[in-house]
């Protein structure tokens, strides 16, 4: 999901203020977990004890993104402490989330191409992108930081992955076919299915509660310059993520549709506990780009309703399995001239 590019990009402005304001009637008792660099897609465990992210806390001694998890009732003990490292150290990391048991996290990395990370893309066309490495691929690690499996093996990019609150299927993204598209496996890599087979961008997808829809963000150029551009960029493993919106469908591919119609970027979906509405981040509403908010609308993409109004970037919400909890990464509270984003957890109020 390459945050840092998107981070640097959006959060180019950072503003100081209060953790919590109260217009943000569904979040209570907001609590900040980490305290610099960019941390982010912190997903609960299966318990709900614990969180696993990603982070370039160069206090930690990174370079790019690495994975930590944390336990989210002890938090650190002081704002320079790192947490639990879980990956190599080497290469670059992205989108982790615990296995079934909570004993193994699963995520993202580059780390058997090189040991370094990956070298930052190179300017096109005066367009915010994203790089899609194809060295990518998808391992487990035990919460020693040991590897014990990798999950993936195609050439190619093969990232975002996500577990089912059933604990039975992986949800990823993947160039294998030639497109950037959603599959399907089962816990353990085996009977891959391909689920998407639009024309365009297909990423982050996360299961619903009861496991049998995803919901994720989707590009799909249209007019025949679009399609040359997009197929360009992807060809440099690059994607313009600037226009997306957000689409569910059942877990085999079927029954597709899409929720938001609302222009810009539509991004960072996650069902809500009752698994009737979707919480998202947007910029639609924003005439300078990278002001992002979190929205929540219907499934069908009515009652939209706005739920942060506090800084200019608030993203990657997820909720905790018992439905009680959100986190979210945010650059709210930063100190002036910072442009970190940090890990804010807080009591639902549905």
């Amino acid at each position: 999901m390459k945050i840092n590019l998107l981070l640097i990009f959006f959060v180019a402005i950072s503003t100081t203020l209060p953790a919590q304001n109260n217009e943000e009637k569904h979040l209570k008792n907001v609590k900040q977990l980490t305290f610099g660099g960019d941390n982010a897609e912190a997903y609960f465990s299966f318990n709900d004890k614990y969180v696993s992210f990603q982070s370039n806390n160069p206090k930690w001694g990174l370079q790019c993104d690495q994975i930590f998890y944390l336990d989210v009732n002890k938090g650190l003990s002081n704002p320079d402490e790192r947490p639990s490292f879980i990956s190599t150290g080497k290469g670059r990391t992205t989108c982790s989330f615990f296995m079934p048991g909570d004993k193994q996290i699963l995520f993202g990395s580059t780390h058997l191409a090189n040991d370094s990370c990956p070298p930052p893309i190179k300017p096109y066309l005066n367009k915010y992108l994203w790089a899609v490495y194809d060295t990518y691929d998808i391992f487990v690690s035990d919460l020693k930081g040991k590897l014990v499996k990798q999950l993936t093996t195609e050439k190619g990019y093969d990232a975002e992955a996500t577990i089912s609150p059933k604990g039975d299927k992986i949800v990823f993204t993947s160039t294998r076919d030639g497109d950037l598209d959603l599959y399907v496996m089962d816990i353990d890599g085996k009977n891959v299915k391909r689920i998407t087979n639009q024309l365009g961008y297909d990423g982050g997808a996360f299961f619903s509660p009861d496991g049998k829809k995803l919901v994720f963000r989707a590009s799909r150029p249209k007019i025949e310059e679009e399609v040359i551009e997009y197929k360009k960029l992807l060809s440099m493993g690059l994607v313009a993520p600037t226009d997306m919106e957000i689409y569910t469908c059942n877990v085999d591919g079927s029954d597709l549709k899409q929720v938001t119609k609302l222009g810009k970027a539509n991004w960072a979906p996650y069902f809500t506990p009752k698994g009737d509405k979707i919480i998202f981040s947007s910029n639609h509403h924003s005439q300078r780009g990278y002001d992002f908010q979190l929205y929540m609308v219907n499934l069908d993409g009515t009652g939209i309703e706005r739920v942060t109004n506090n800084s200019i970037f608030n993203a990657f919400p997820m909720f905790s399995h018992d439905g009680k909890k959100l986190i979210f990464s945010s650059n709210r509270n930063n100190a002036p001239g910072s442009r970190d984003t940090n890990l804010y957890i807080a009591d639902w109020v549905d």
